[in-house]
């Protein structure tokens, strides 16, 4: 399998970039902020408000690029949160579930904290015991999903609203080699979309996989299960794990397994299933081989929650999708959450594109490694309807 994530800049330069240009501002619009609260070391976080004319609103803090907010309208035009979370900066500080947050320099586990590039061997925090087996996951203990990322309020031509966010990544910060160069972009548009579209630059060969971790109840948050949320998966194949949730580096088929989700099923359905599989995730915790892998926008997936109507799609030019089905949220330490209701288990879900966990390990991957003069660029889309 071959990937185009990681393009020269020439051919990158011909590639419609986020769909909308940045530089064109109306006169006019504006995209509100305030204060999110401080951070323990005394910093101001900020967040921002992204509008459409639908009346969908995405709130997004500088603080982990995290997506706080999340209002969709329902098949009657009612507004809920569908996105989980905490109303306090400080609650995002001290409660590591990654809830909205951007994820990098690597998404996913490396094993054993470890990778060896060009003959050297680094070595990454041990942040993630799945199985008592210690791994590297998100980045490490100060990820991007800890990082105050400087920001700037973009408004289109057309009026449509954005942000952009950066941050430089020192050589060696969480063990990872060069300077790393990131640049996000968040569009909410009229079409009730959310785009989120990444770039990066490096002076040394490094890994990058970087992602967003929003948790989703289409329900809204606070909503006690997401077992009955209907899942479509564009996926014919995945990556089967280890005890400690490390992929074996098989390309397994989904076809007679509870990870067949080709045609849409209740996620609780076979949530439960008598597979080892599943065993090993507590439920579903696993990256799913998407279909397309030519590096071009497809839809990688589509859930839908019947009573409401609301419809999520995730259109990505990524080559794979971990779904996690919050198998670890716990309500005691989640019991009063934006709703002022509990997090229980299998209460949210995630759907994060990615490439392949581990894939510094697993040569047979489609590469993750980005080298002085390349550009990384990727784009995904959490389409919003109701029906």
């Amino acid at each position: 399998m071959k990937t185009k994530k990681i393009l020269p800049f020439m051919i990158l330069a011909s590639l419609l970039g986020s769909g909308v240009n940045a530089g064109d501002c109306c006169d006019g619009c504006s995209v509100p902020s305030r204060s999110f609260g401080e951070l323990a070391d005394g910093r101001t976080a900020m967040i921002y408000t992204l509008t459409n004319k639908s009346g969908m609103k995405a709130e997004i803090t500088n603080y982990g690029g995290v997506v706080v907010n999340l209002m969709v309208p329902d098949r009657d035009g009612k507004l809920a949160d569908v996105a989980l979370g905490f109303d306090k900066v400080s609650d995002y500080e001290k409660k590591v579930y990654y809830f909205g947050s951007l994820i990098g320099r690597y998404g996913n586990r490396i094993a054993n904290g470890t990778f060896e590039l060009d003959g050297v061997t680094y070595k990454l925090p041990l942040n993630n015991e799945p199985g008592g087996i210690p791994c590297s996951l998100h980045g490490g203990f100060k990820g991007f999903h800890t990082v105050l990322w400087d920001a700037e309020p973009l408004v289109a031509e057309d009026g449509t609203q954005g942000l952009k966010l950066s941050y430089v990544s020192k050589d060696g910060e969480e063990g990872y080699p060069g300077n790393l160069t990131v640049t996000v972009h968040y569009w909410l548009d009229a079409a009730n979309a959310l785009r989120i579209s990444y770039e990066a630059s490096t002076d040394k060969a490094t890994p990058v996989n970087l992602t967003n971790h929003s948790y989703f109840n289409l329900a809204g948050e606070g909503s006690p299960t997401i077992n009955d949320h209907e899942l479509m998966l564009k996926a014919s194949a995945f990556t089967p794990v280890n005890a400690g949730l490390i992929p074996t580096g098989e390309i397994a088929p989904v076809e007679g397994t509870p990870f067949d989700f080709r045609t849409p099923h209740p996620i609780g359905e076979r949530v439960d299933a008598d597979h080892p599989q599943i065993a090993l995730g507590g439920g579903y915790d696993h990256n799913w081989v998407l279909d397309n892998q030519d590096g071009s926008m497809a839809l990688a997936a589509r859930v839908k929650h019947a009573a409401t109507g609301r419809v999520m799609e995730v259109w990505t030019m990524e080559p794979g999708i971990q779904f996690y089905g919050g198998n670890f949220l716990d309500a005691s330490d989640l019991s009063s959450a934006k709703s002022g209701k509990p997090y229980p288990k299998r209460s949210g879900f995630c759907l994060e594109t990615q490439h392949y966990p581990d894939s510094p390990n697993q040569p047979a991957f489609p590469s993750t490694i980005l080298r002085p003069g390349e550009a990384y660029k990727t784009t995904t889309e959490y389409r919003f309807s109701a029906e």
